[in-house]
């Protein structure tokens, strides 16, 4: 579980840097089942970095990513930052090409979310590091960082009068086995980056309680194509030992996730 100083650094800044959670051996088997995904999806062809590669859902593919959903290391977040009824929203696998424009997701705006990052290289400042802009995740009226939140990709784009790799931000340097917590609100950007980075995430939000999250929740699930859409391979699964405390308590909040999608399905037709 996160500390209550961790919980709070989150909260507070919309972000948070957990070091060294993944060995270097683990952070092998992810880029090697990454690098199977996108090639069998593009059928044996290879990467031409002339696009960003996205996949939706992108961890249930593979036995070692797949495990990652019940692995304490990473279900303790979001039961920390969300409760325990935490959902699952998606997870998504990307190779990244040229820059990523500043931009914030407004879904996160109104649900509470976590989005846990996993970046497979060493990242620096020039070479493609996140960037954040601390504290963008509350509302403020006016909004000053509104021309900042809808990835603007022109190239005469000067926010503020300046280029956008020169907006003050936090850049949030790592390493192969750190992971990244942030929510999506947060105005957040890359800059430098090689062609055909790693870029995969884990994605948690907060169980919708009141009427209005519910009905926000089923506007969202009825614009998108993956959201709140857990594979069957997250209930059913050869290997899911009866016994398994892990598998079993991700199991039961899979299936909190296909219950909900049920009862949107159910509400929005």
């Amino acid at each position: 579980m996160l500390s209550k100083e961790q919980v709070t650094h989150f909260e507070t800044f919309g972000f948070l840097v957990l070091r060294n959670v993944l060995s270097l051996d683990e952070v092998d088997i992810m880029i090697k089942e990454s690098e199977e995904i996108f090639s069998e999806l593009r059928q044996g062809k290879p990467f031409t970095a002339q696009e960003r590669e996205a996949v939706q859902p992108f961890f249930e593919r593979k036995p070692f990513l797949h495990s990652l959903l019940a692995d304490d290391r990473v279900y303790s977040i979001g039961e920390s930052i969300l409760g325990s009824d935490f959902m699952l929203v998606v997870t998504e696998g990307n190779l990244h090409v040229g820059d990523t424009p500043w931009h914030a997701g407004e879904e996160a705006r109104v649900l509470r979310t976590v989005k846990i990052g996993f970046y497979l290289e060493p990242l620096t400042i020039n070479t493609g590091s996140l960037r954040v802009i601390p504290g963008t995740h509350k509302m403020s009226s006016p909004d000053h960082f509104s021309i900042l939140k809808t990835a603007n990709k022109n190239s005469d784009f000067m926010p503020f009068g300046v280029s956008p790799k020169e907006i003050p931000s936090y850049p949030i340097e790592s390493d192969p086995g750190d992971l990244i917590v942030f929510t999506e609100s947060v105005v957040h950007a890359a800059f430098g980056g090689r062609d055909g980075r790693h870029q995969h995430a884990i994605n948690f939000c907060e169980y919708p309680k009141s009427e209005e999250l519910i009905e926000f929740t089923k506007d969202w699930y009825s614009r998108t194509v993956n959201i709140f859409r857990p594979p069957n391979s997250n209930i059913n699964s050869e290997n899911d030992n009866e016994n398994d405390d892990e598998t079993m308590k991700m199991t039961n909040k899979l299936l909190s996730g296909i219950e909900l999608s049920r009862h949107l399905i159910r509400q929005h037709s």
